[in-house]
């Protein structure tokens, strides 16, 4: 899979991201009414969370150590 989407970024001139945010939209998120839903029932999703860190330091420590040698797998 990921070969083809770098593969078929490269055709169109764009980027994996963009290719997978497009999927993303036309797949789950057709109409802006949609859309909008969706983005409005994510908000304050996590805000009752006690397993996590704060957001800064729950991301930092996502972006440490061997991150993107997990994700070329």
């Amino acid at each position: 899979m990921w070969k083809t989407l770098h593969i078929l970024a490269r055709q169109s001139r764009s980027s994996v991201s963009e290719l997978v945010r497009r999927a993303v939209r036309e797949k789950y998120l057709g109409d802006s009414e949609r859309r909008k839903e969706a983005l409005l029932s994510a908000v304050g999703l996590w805000k009752d969370r006690t397993d996590l860190p704060d957001t800064e330091t729950y991301v930092r420590s996502l972006r440490k150590g061997d991150r993107l040698k997990r994700l070329s797998k």
